[in-house]
């Protein structure tokens, strides 16, 4: 797997006291809004517009407060379905009006800083509110017997209104969404000015982090289209980086990817990388839309025929930001995109071999703050391993004293038992055991890795567990590259090592490695 981990990453886990946190100010308000019988209190004609003018300036907290709103709303429902199914008719009953308080407050507070409203969102508005009333009087009726079999009868129709009334919230908040962000791409289509459009593609950029379903809505609205309009135009040159991360967001689903091509957003791309009078933030930018879309956990990157056209200018435009990068993140992003355009084209490593890419990333390794983290040595290692199926890249590794950094990789540990740490790390570890059993083909490899005792270490890494952090692809990859060393230097190894290591099929010594887990715990 070839992850990138960066900053931007939007994490939904949070402390559970914060959460409870942000989220009283919105039950209490509801829980006022129940007493009120959800009668909204009314204002000044002055005070609403001062109110609606105030909010036009925090459009991406509005949306926040809403998708909030929803999340409650639908967290509600989930529990008025668990409850339901244990007859809990009281409970049913209160979260009903919960629920119903919260429907009403939602549209209240988008109806504050919504600019424009259908006529199908006043319907769809009107059918949510009639049903959670006709659903509210429903589980009241309930409260009201004792009767099994009456009950036993109502709770289909409950159930039934239960289904209705999420189907219309759904529905609700998608057309919400959808005609926001149809509001923040009208905003840059209209608008020549520099500040309108900076706030509009933050917005959306806002709007892409909370999800693939957010990100659906947007590119079928032609947002891709919108922001590589953008990129286009001269006069926008510095909004180039925060445009590109927000097309990064958006081409992580298949319609995103659908857009980009239509809109030859391949040829775009490749024109900034290698116009040198852009900046080293829009290349690193662009890079990172490179590396999204190249991705191999993609299963719909099928259809990117244009990248095959461009690619050989990509990969040198990539191959020459990974040389200059003034940083570990620029150097992280080119790296990436070059470590899945190898998944991606068997060509990228022979375009890789011409333009010397082994000596410059080796370079860049020894420089501790380029390479800085185990997620950009996991690019390396991945970079070096795809290549390593290339007869000629085995001279390039022993020039650039490649077999010493890979032992050195063999050595990889987290120094913050951060869980995604962690497994760059373990990926770091298979690689780099990958990349030697590769490369071992020549025997000029073999013995410089003997010499460095790459034996002993993968000895270890098979024989103990916590060394390899119980992983089974890193304890493969070791077994493997212990087998290929070992043909090559059979004095390498004790006599018990090679009984069991060695000897045996591959399954039969993977095996006995992890049976030794058991022994050790």
């Amino acid at each position: 797997n070839n992850e990138i981990k960066g900053g931007s990453m939007h994490l939904i886990q949070v402390d559970s006291v914060q959460r409870w946190m942000e989220d009283l100010k919105l039950m209490t308000d509801c829980e006022c809004m129940c007493i009120l019988q959800s009668k909204p209190i009314s204002i000044e004609k002055e005070e609403q517009n001062e109110l609606i003018l105030s909010s036009q300036y925090s459009t991406c907290d509005n949306l926040q407060l809403l998708l909030k709103r929803a999340w409650i709303i639908s967290t509600e429902l989930t529990r008025i379905a668990q409850k339901l199914e244990k007859n809990r008719w009281q409970r049913v009953h209160s979260m009903t009006v919960r629920v119903n308080c919260h429907v009403r407050s939602m549209m209240n507070e988008y109806s504050t800083f919504s600019r424009s409203s259908s006529e199908e969102m006043h319907q769809l508005e009107k059918l949510l509110v009639d049903k959670c009333s006709e659903f509210t009087a429903f589980t009241e009726r309930c409260l009201q017997t004792e009767d099994e079999e009456i009950l036993k009868s109502m709770k289909s129709c409950v159930n039934e209104t239960l289904t209705t009334v999420a189907q219309y919230f759904g529905q609700l908040i998608e057309l919400v969404l959808t005609q926001e962000a149809q509001n923040l791409l009208r905003q840059i289509e209209l608008s020549g000015s520099l500040y309108v459009t900076e706030s509009a593609v933050s917005s959306l950029f806002s709007l892409a982090q909370e999800g693939a379903h957010l990100c659906r809505i947007i590119a079928k609205e032609g947002g891709v289209v919108a922001l590589f309009k953008i990129c286009r135009q001269d006069c926008f040159r510095c909004l180039y980086p925060q445009t590109l991360r927000t097309l990064a967001s958006i081409c992580c689903v298949e319609e995103g990817m659908h857009q980009l091509e239509k809109v030859d957003g391949i040829l775009c791309l490749a024109d900034i990388l290698t116009d040198t009078s852009h900046s080293e933030a829009t290349h690193a930018e662009a890079a990172a839309v490179i590396a999204q879309i190249t991705s191999p956990h993609l299963t719909f990157t099928q259809h990117l025929s244009s990248f095959l056209e461009n690619m050989e200018e990509i990969v040198t435009a990539l191959v020459k930001l990974c040389q200059e990068a003034s940083s570990g993140e620029v150097f992280l992003l080119a790296s990436a995109a070059l470590a899945n355009i190898t998944f991606f084209d068997t060509m990228a490593c022979e375009i890789l071999l011409q333009l010397n890419a082994v000596k410059i990333l080796l370079a860049a390794c020894s420089d501790k703050h380029i390479v800085d983290t185990p997620y950009s040595r996991d690019q390396v290692v991945t970079i070096l391993a795809n290549m390593s199926v290339l007869d000629q890249c085995a001279s390039e590794i022993i020039q650039g004293n490649g077999v010493q950094l890979l032992m050195e990789m063999l050595f990889e540990k987290s120094s913050s038992g951060n869980p995604a740490e962690v497994a760059a790390c373990e990926r770091v570890q298979q690689k780099s055991a990958v990349t030697l059993a590769r490369l071992s083909r020549d025997p000029e490899v073999a013995e410089a890795a003997v010499k460095l005792s790459c034996i002993p270490r993968l000895i270890k890494l098979c024989r103990s567990p916590t060394e390899r952090n119980n992983s089974d692809s890193v304890l493969v990859a070791c077994l493997a590259a212990l087998r290929r060393l070992a043909v090559m230097s059979p004095d390498g190894l004790e006599d018990s090592d090679f009984q069991q290591l060695v000897k045996p099929r591959l399954v039969d010594s993977f095996l006995l490695c992890t049976n030794m887990e058991e022994s050790f715990v």
